[in-house]
């Protein structure tokens, strides 16, 4: 299993080795980064119905909720596998993604198992499962096939509910394995750190679908619907935007920390690599400018795009307002992406020292250098 802390370091140097050759290999459009958004399951294949709740409908609300915020991003286009009930299977799924050449192929699902105790999130990505329940989670997910025309045939004899099959799984994706984790981690610590859902870490598993993609990839289980409290809080528009949010800011993570050229050159001045602002800061609160006013406004959401937070605090004869929280400054980054994406164009990482102090961005990142 992947710890989403521990390993992020070697993640990215093993990623570096490997991005130029791979980063070229799949763009078509080198201005373009290209996300597929796979929303489980569909038409007949309804997924799990904990608590009668539909899988496959919770899925593509989540996955809609992340299209439309990735696609206010500028220089990222968004395709879908499916934005309406019908079923897509599993190849096809791929073959939307390999054929546009894109860069991340995202999978979105809900958990289900008959114990109604279990709940939390996690990130798969293709590999050998490591035990009985990782295995169980593929058997679910790849029985979709049965709905497919002479599966047997497509998938080379291979039966979703015989353990034997997975026993030489091979893993097709092996070349993008590190940038596959790499994502997952990111998405894993924003489940972590945005949301009070247990965090059941990163793993590996047989999952058709992440094997036929050439890019990297992860399925995520946004939660347990079996689980009654947290299957009500999947089904809950307010739910499914606080899911949508935390995959979408590890996408964007994932994404900056890939664009080495541009966040070394931003970081060039500070002499800070881009593996030194994946950790967080423990003395610096990162937030985003949006507007300096000598008016007095209500921070409310409400009167900045509903975005949240919004704090206020007065500098001279302006007073100054922030959105945002981080002692991470690559998710600083995300935060200003997001604010840009709805409109402020203008907005800048502002940093605070722990008394509260606004400090310079040098200042700042020169705290993790001193360390």
């Amino acid at each position: 299993m992947f710890r989403p802390t521990s390993r992020l370091r070697l993640l990215l140097l093993a990623f570096l080795v490997t991005f130029c050759f791979n980063f070229m290999y799949s763009q078509t459009n080198p201005n373009k980064f290209v996300v597929v958004i796979d929303a489980g399951h569909g038409g007949e294949d309804a997924g799990n119905t904990g608590n009668n709740y539909y899988e496959k409908d919770i899925a593509l609300k989540i996955a809609l909720k992340v299209g439309k915020q990735l696609e206010k991003y500028e220089g990222l286009d968004v395709l879908y596998t499916r934005k309406t009930d019908v079923f897509i299977p599993l190849n096809k799924r791929a073959e939307i993604a390999n054929k546009s050449n894109a860069d991340l192929f995202v999978s979105i699902h809900c958990n289900g198992v008959r114990n109604q105790a279990p709940s939390g999130t996690e990130t798969f990505i293709l590999g050998l499962h490591r035990n009985k329940d990782n295995l169980e989670i593929a058997m679910k997910e790849n029985s979709v096939i049965k709905f497919e025309e002479d599966y047997e045939v497509k998938y080379d004899g291979f039966d979703p509910n015989s353990p034997e099959s997975y026993i030489g799984f091979t893993i097709m994706q092996e070349e993008f394995l590190d940038q596959s984790a790499l994502l997952a981690n990111f998405v894993q610590k924003q489940f972590s750190s945005t949301m009070t859902l247990k965090d059941r870490g990163v793993k590996q598993a047989g999952f058709l679908v992440l094997r036929e993609t050439y890019m990297p990839s992860v399925l995520i289980e946004t939660g347990f619907l079996t689980n009654k409290k947290e299957g009500a809080f999947l089904n809950s528009r307010a739910g499914q935007t606080q899911l949508a949010d935390a995959i979408v800011n590890g996408i964007n993570n994932y994404k900056n920390i890939i664009n080495i050229e541009a966040l070394e050159s931003e970081l060039k001045e500070y002499k800070v690599s881009s593996s030194d602002v994946m950790e967080d800061f423990s003395s610096v609160i990162f937030k985003i400018q949006l507007a300096a006013s000598s008016r007095k406004i209500d921070p409310s959401p409400e009167n900045f795009k509903k975005l949240n937070p919004i704090t206020r605090y007065q500098e001279n004869d302006l007073f100054k307002y922030l959105f945002g929280k981080t002692s991470n400054y690559l998710s600083a980054q995300t935060l200003r992406d997001k604010a840009k994406a709805e409109g402020y164009t203008s907005a800048f990482i502002v940093a605070f020292n722990s008394s509260g102090d606004k400090i310079s961005i040098k200042e700042a990142l020169n705290t993790r250098v001193g360390e």
